[in-house]
């Protein structure tokens, strides 16, 4: 009996839609934003917010163990090692301080063969971008005006 079971099910056994997830969000932490059905986006934003909280915690803790369970776990969850080291060394750092609401999900319209609603989903923080020193010159000039 499904009483009070809320989760969708998008019409499938219970191990397709687990392969479903574990397949998006393989390719979400990889890429950071992929275009899917509005149903599987709104199905995988709640998967995707637990491995990361889950990641994140682990990465604060800075425990060994709890670092090894958590590769253990998430690989069990994600298929590709390279997006369980991405997840636990990227994703994880940048919302470590964050309590929350690490993706958005954005309309996109229809597609056009079946004209299923379309969505985009991505993660909330971009990647920071490595900053380029400021030139010696321009910061001694700087200086030499306060100075004066």
């Amino acid at each position: 009996m499904r009483h009070r079971v809320v989760k969708k099910k998008l019409a499938s056994d219970t191990d397709h839609n687990r392969s479903l997830l574990n397949n998006l969000s393989t390719e979400l932490i990889l890429k950071e934003r992929i275009e899917t059905t509005l149903a599987k986006a709104k199905l995988l934003r709640p998967h995707i917010e637990k491995l990361v909280t889950y990641a994140s915690r682990a990465v604060k803790s800075g425990d060994k163990i709890k670092k090894y369970n958590a590769v253990k776990e998430l690989g069990r969850k994600i298929n590709l090692n390279s997006a369980t080291r991405k997840l636990l060394e990227d994703i994880a750092d940048r919302f470590a301080n964050t309590p929350g609401g690490y993706t958005r999900v954005v309309k996109v319209g229809n597609r056009s063969g079946d004209n299923a609603d379309m969505a985009r989903i991505e993660f909330t923080k971009e990647a920071p971008k490595a900053v380029k020193p400021a030139k010696k010159a321009k910061v001694e000039k700087a200086a030499k005006k306060d100075e004066e």
